[in-house]
């Protein structure tokens, strides 16, 4: 598959390349679901994470877990963005369709 198979097109005719989310930075995750709400695939869950006690914001735990989201089926991103839109905290890497080839 090339490069140009992944290109699309606006409705405006503007060339657009989807970007996929390749990674979620768990440390800066709170686990709000917001992007698990807003994806229109099975590309998130919602996991629990052990809470480090160097974590600044340990104290702020009521347990020694945390909720937040990992990548459950990163290949069914549809690569629309709409995960990155809504997320307050900015924890997930997208990478265009073009470099994972």
């Amino acid at each position: 598959m090339t490069a140009s198979s992944y290109m699309g097109r606006t409705r405006g005719g503007t060339e657009w390349e989807p970007e996929f989310v390749t990674e979620i930075d768990q440390q800066q995750c709170i686990g709000c679901g917001r992007c698990f709400k807003t994806c229109p695939r099975n590309v998130f869950d919602l996991v629990e994470r052990e809470v480090d006690e160097d974590d600044p914001m340990y104290d702020d735990y009521d347990d020694d877990v945390v909720m937040v989201m990992e990548l459950a089926d990163a290949d069914d991103c549809i690569g629309c963005g709409a995960c990155a839109r809504v997320c307050s905290k900015n924890c997930m890497t997208h990478t265009k369709a073009s470099a994972l080839l």
